[in-house]
């Protein structure tokens, strides 16, 4: 058997699905956003390279290097203050070239692992939480202050479901989830004024349909339209007239809706579920707590990425410019999954 069949083999049902939802992803981009070709061809490339590559590590010589990947994501995460690209008031990405990488997405996998290490390898306490709490807050403000509010949600939903995943006492959880409640309305005053707009639209959206407003009506409208095979190809009103804003990322599934109606949403939750039920499996038979730990922030990030992109879509939950996994442009964001998987992957036992 050849070495890229044995990688193949390693766990199909997760790279069919993968390719299946970068296959579906290509068809719609193309339809919705046609300027971001050939560029995207590389970072599509370049994601699936970094999966083979990944594959072929075993996650304990990452797992030696934990602190080393800590480190490295730190100086990622400083980087766009320095030398970043400012767009639209944000300063999330890094030039190179024709490409653009965002450190916040990249750095993420990164992070899991360091922290599945320095959480599950040991007896927890609550020193100890104190500690890994205070190491997750400097890339969490790091990315928080680009600003990055729905990045920097998924990175803490991913410390989450590390700490879920390891030894720590029930009542030491209850004692951080008391504080996170009373320290919440607090993040209030963080927020950027757009991002405080965005959360007063999602109360009330009709309230000003022109302007924090429309984002969201648009996208259920699209959404809407659809009906049970959607408009066609190139051929949603919403997407193809603009109404629909940023279609191809932070919008792409009430634009898939549109075009492909609720058939083509259907197979997109298809695909996804079989990555969560795949996700799950590697969750009860991962090889050891540090590998469990991982797999669980994994689960639990792609889980919410899904959960609050379609929620948002369909007026369910606030804007926070979250992607679709595998599905929405952005060639960091599909990296960062790829590797996330792949690692995943690794962590199940042979």
């Amino acid at each position: 058997m050849s070495l890229f069949s044995r990688l193949v083999l390693k766990d199909f049902p997760i790279l069919a699905s993968s390719v299946f939802l970068v296959l579906l992803s290509i068809t719609v981009l193309r339809s919705f956003e046609p300027s971001i070709f050939p560029v995207y061809f590389v970072y599509i490339f370049l994601a699936f390279l970094a999966f083979f590559f990944f594959l072929k590590i075993d996650l304990e010589i990452l797992f030696l290097f934990s602190n080393h990947l800590y480190i490295f994501s730190i100086i990622l995460l400083i980087l766009p203050l320095i030398i970043g690209q400012v767009t639209r008031g944000a300063i999330r990405w890094i030039p190179l070239g024709n490409l653009t990488i965002q450190p916040s997405e990249i750095v993420r996998p990164f992070l899991l692992l360091f922290f599945a290490k320095y959480m599950a390898n040991r007896d927890f306490d609550f020193r100890l939480l104190v500690k890994s709490f205070f190491l997750f807050l400097i890339p969490f403000f790091l990315i928080l202050i680009q600003p990055s509010l729905g990045v920097a949600a998924l990175t803490a939903i991913g410390f989450i479901g590390v700490l879920l995943a390891s030894t720590i006492n029930k009542k030491y959880m209850l004692l951080a989830f008391i504080i996170f409640l009373l320290l919440l309305p607090l993040l209030w005053f963080i927020l950027a004024p757009y991002q405080k707009e965005r959360i007063n639209s999602f109360l009330n959206p009709t309230s000003d349909p022109y302007g924090s407003g429309y984002n969201s009506i648009q996208s259920m409208i699209a959404a809407g339209s659809g009906q049970f095979f959607g408009r066609g190809i190139g051929e949603g009103v919403q997407t193809q007239l603009a109404f629909l804003p940023e279609k191809h990322t932070d919008f792409i599934f009430a634009g898939v809706s549109e075009e492909l109606g609720f058939a083509g949403a259907v197979l997109i939750l298809a695909a996804l579920f079989i990555i969560f039920w795949r996700l799950s499996v590697i969750i009860e038979r991962s090889k050891g707590p540090l590998e469990r730990a991982f797999v669980a922030g994994v689960f639990l990030v792609f889980f919410s990425e899904t959960f609050i992109h379609i929620g948002m879509n369909l007026g369910l939950l606030p804007i926070t410019g979250v992607p679709l996994p595998l599905v929405s442009a952005g060639g960091s964001a599909l990296l960062a999954t790829m590797m996330s998987l792949a690692m995943a992957i690794n962590s199940k036992e042979s």
